[in-house]
């Protein structure tokens, strides 16, 4: 019997190698064990203007009020936004806020509830 590693998703053990990949039958989880011990290095840490760790599906506050472009809106000061979405790119916060909509906001202007 073969000593291949168990799916670091589902942990099932029946994985088997496809060139120099493994891979689960049962979730379709792909990975490389080279690239799996480095999986946490590529992950970025997002923090708030208070330096707390923001993850997805948290509510932050807006601390200073925020024009938003290519209109004459203000989003104020103390604005909830709930079940933010982090993604990568200089506005790192997607969202929707009430009565504005769709937003991308920057990290440095908001605080976790």
């Amino acid at each position: 019997m073969s000593n291949l590693p168990n799916c670091p998703e589902c942990h099932s053990e029946y994985t088997y190698e496809d060139g120099n990949l493994f891979v689960c039958p049962e979730c379709a989880h792909e990975w490389n064990l080279e690239s799996d011990s480095g999986n946490d290095e590529d992950k970025r840490i997002i923090k708030d203007a208070n330096g707390n760790v923001l993850n997805d599906g948290d509510s932050v506050t807006v601390i200073k009020d925020l024009k938003v472009k290519g209109s004459s809106l203000v989003i104020k000061i103390g604005t909830k936004v709930k079940n933010i979405r982090l993604i990568d790119g200089d506005h790192d916060i997607d969202c929707k806020i009430d009565s504005f909509g769709a937003m991308k906001l920057k990290s440095e202007f908001v605080k976790k509830i």
